[in-house]
Formats: structure tokens, C-alpha cells, sequence
């Protein structure tokens, strides 16, 4: 799972959909060389209760598995946006901080975004974190904490921008855990073996039909392998062709360049 969400989404859909599609469009004719179809189909009655049963099981199972994949990818999302707004908010709370105080927080806001954008984000997509983005979120609490208020303006300044740190730490660490993935081990195995097993399921029946057979079994097979290429697709949120990219941050860094330029 892991390497497909490394490739192309065209070379994962054509290995995970189109291969084994065609695989289980071949099924029922290497079944049909073996057994033939009248004794398939003593089969059809009993098999077509059970099968509606395994069915409507993997299909919940895998509607449940595509629906928690796509929250954690928006969670994702917002979590970025979130981490964006509240840099965007405490840089312009730092202008009524003083000249020295204020100057070191935004230089280390903007230091800090730089290094979210080129470590934080490759290290997400090996499911890891930076340490020099660590680092420069240090030195941002450092530079806030040299503030000493003055008055009760001052007060109310620095409880908010402490509240707007707070805010964009909690939206880092939320996309840093985010990062590992949301589907389990034991899960992904449940969703491989259940769709071999309904997929398999199919082969106890016996149409006059071989070729009728072989196409409803092939869009059978299309149809779930599609939904796991969806969750392998997003289950990993800033990997794979298919990420949250850091463009809230950019457009935050673009618009600190613009105040910094004379």
C-alpha cells in the first residue's frame, strides 16, 4: 500500500483496478474449465442469499473506510488553513508589540513558515516531522515571551497572541500526526481479504452465459478495487499525487515578503 501511494495515480489505478480486473474477468473461465456449469448452477440459489449477506458487509465496510479516510484528508486541510490564519494573525499583532519584540517575532514567523513549507512538509510525506521547524517554533515563543506588558493594553495584546501560538502549534501538531495515515494495519487487511472473498464469492455461480458471467464479475471488481484506490490514495495526506499542498502558508509568506519590501 505503501508503494502505490508513491506512484502515479494513472499507474496506481492501472495496477490496483485495471489488473486486478481483468484477473477476475479471467476467473470464471478458468473455474468454467473445471467445473462445468450445470453443477455451478445447483449453486445459484443458496449462494445468491449468502452472497447478498458478504455484499452488503464489504460494502459498508468499505463506504465506512472511505468516509474516515476523507475526513482525516479534510481534517488535514483545515488543519493547514488553521496553522496559516493564526501566523497571519499573530504577524500583525506583533506591530503593536514594539519595535524589538516585534521585529524578532515576525522574523521568527516568517522563519518558521519557511521551514513548515521546505522540511515540514517532505518530512510529512515520509510520515516524519522536522526538528529544524521545531526549532524555529522555539524561537517564535522565545521572541513572544521577551515582550513584557506595560498596561492593560499590553496585557490583552500578548494573552492574544499567546492564544494565536497556541493555536497554530495545535493546527502543526495536528497535521504532523495526521501525516502517518489514517487507516490501521488490521484494517487494510480486513478491506484486501473481504474484497478477494466477495469477488471470490462470484466464481460459485453458473450462468449459460461464460462471457455475461465474466463481465459482471469484472465490474464487480472494478467497482471495489476503486474505492480501496481511493483510500490509498488520501489515506496518507500530504504523500502520494493526491496531498494537501501548503498553499494557505505560501500565500501567508507572500504576503510577509510584500510588508518586508520598501
Amino acid at each position: 500500500m505503501a508503494l502505490l501511494t508513491t506512484l502515479p495515480l494513472w499507474l496506481s489505478g492501472v495496477l490496483l483496478v485495471g489488473a486486478t480486473t481483468l484477473l477476475a474477468m479471467a476467473a470464471p473461465v478458468l473455474v468454467r474449465r473445471r467445473v462445468s456449469s450445470d453443477r455451478l448452477r445447483i449453486n445459484n440459489e443458496v449462494a445468491g442469499f449468502t452472497f447478498a449477506t458478504v455484499g452488503v458487509l464489504y460494502a459498508v465496510l468499505l463506504a465506512f473506510a472511505v468516509i474516515i479516510v476523507w475526513e482525516k484528508f479534510s481534517e488535514a486541510e483545515h488543519a493547514a488553513a488553521q496553522e496559516a490564519g493564526a501566523a497571519a494573525t499573530l504577524y500583525r499583532l506583533a506591530n503593536g508589540i514594539g519595535e524589538g519584540p516585534g521585529g524578532a517575532l515576525r522574523d521568527s514567523l516568517t522563519n518558521y513558515l519557511r521551514a513548515a513549507v521546505t522540511e515540514d512538509w517532505p518530512a510529512m510525506a515520509r510520515s516524519g516531522s522536522s526538528r529544524e521547524t521545531t526549532r524555529a517554533l522555539d524561537t517564535t515563543y522565545a521572541a513572544l515571551l521577551t515582550f513584557t506588558p506595560g498596561d492593560g493594553r499590553g496585557t490583552a495584546l500578548l494573552d492574544e497572541a499567546l492564544r494565536q501560538l497556541d493555536g497554530l502549534t495545535e493546527a502543526r501538531r495536528t497535521r504532523l500526526v495526521l501525516a502517518s495515515g489514517a487507516v490501521p494495519g488490521v484494517l487494510w487487511f480486513v478491506l484486501v481479504g473481504g474484497a478477494v472473498l466477495t469477488i471470490g464469492f462470484t466464481l460459485f455461480f453458473g450462468t449459460e452465459n461464460l462471457r455475461v458471467q465474466a463481465m459482471m464479475t469484472g465490474i464487480l471488481a472494478f467497482l471495489i478495487f476503486s474505492g480501496l484506490l481511493v483510500i490509498i490514495a488520501i489515506n496518507h495526506p500530504f504523500a502520494g499525487p493526491v496531498r494537501v499542498q501548503p498553499e494557505a502558508l505560501l500565500a501567508v509568506l507572500e504576503d510577509f515578503g510584500a510588508k518586508f519590501q520598501p
